[in-house]
């Protein structure tokens, strides 16, 4: 992991087992299938439902400050405490809280590299037992709206605005072939992507064992596709979690300066009036 531009961002399996029971450490699991966490869990470690506590179903918008805050007090997480995340799905939603964490101004935060994947081939240990938690009173910072794009920026971008558009979905979701991958419920009017969006699906930056691949691949990977550093990069996806793994990977492992995740995604652009769509496959495409 040294090689990445951030690797501090990062802890191994080998760490968490070695600082699961530190009085400052809040591990938070937070997976795709929200079942999972009650089936077993990393000792210590709290379970975050995605559907219910990192989304506004009312307003269909991430927390705001105020929730956020309640978030973390009632798992008794202080500003200062050091959160490691890890998921299922090689850390999907552990990567839209860490993407959340950040909005709000957490700094001592962590992706556990591999996720539950890795945890479980390992054959470390879970438990059934419920993490006894302290709630404690968080104080979130200003929120960092720089991390998140919305609508108005993608239209700036389609009107000229130099920036890379990074489509992380699977080629039949680019392409428009499917809407959504099969069981998914939130789905949109219409299938396709972003015009000049580059189609570089989420999957090709791990390996097999769930953990990311190597600082030279990973470079290799967006070169390959035009993704280069020097201009600001917006990543989508359907609902906006595969995209913020792909932006933790340029902006934590790669050091891009300014990385947006358009969390609105094909749920938002494929329902809005008036936004512009193309089908086909990613050799059409590119930025």
């Amino acid at each position: 992991m040294a090689d990445y531009k951030h690797p501090e961002a990062l802890v191994s399996t080998e760490w968490v087992a070695a600082h699961a029971d530190d009085p400052n450490v809040r591990l938070v699991e937070v997976n795709v299938d929200t079942s999972a966490y009650e089936k077993g869990h990393i000792k210590n470690a709290r379970g975050w439902n995605w559907t219910t506590q990192l989304n506004d179903s009312v307003r269909r918008d991430i927390p705001n400050q105020r929730q956020f805050e309640e978030l973390c007090s009632a798992s008794g997480i202080h500003k200062d405490s050091t959160v490691v995340l890890y998921g299922d799905n090689n850390n999907w939603f552990a990567a839209f809280a860490f993407w959340l964490f950040k909005i709000h101004g957490h700094k001592d935060l962590h992706l556990m590299n591999g996720g539950r994947k890795k945890w479980q081939r390992e054959g470390r240990p879970l438990t059934t037992e419920v993490t006894a938690v302290k709630p404690v009173q968080y104080h979130a910072g200003v929120p960092d709206m720089s991390l998140r794009a919305r609508r108005d920026n993608i239209f700036q971008i389609l009107s000229g605005k130099q920036a890379h558009l990074v489509d992380v979905r699977s080629p039949d979701e680019f392409s428009g072939k499917v809407i959504a991958p099969p069981g998914m419920t939130e789905t949109a009017q219409r299938g396709g992507h972003i015009p000049g969006a580059a189609n570089i699906p989420w999957g090709k930056a791990v390996n097999e064992d769930g953990t990311f691949k190597s600082y030279e691949d990973l470079a290799s990977l967006y070169e390959t596709q035009g993704v280069l550093p020097g201009k600001e990069t917006v990543v989508y996806c359907r609902i906006g979690e595969r995209s913020s793994h792909t932006w933790f990977v340029l902006k934590y492992l790669l050091g891009f300066e300014k990385v947006r995740n358009y969390d609105g995604s094909w749920t938002e652009w494929g329902n809005l009036i008036e936004a512009p769509i193309e089908k086909g496959d990613a050799k059409a495409s590119g930025t």
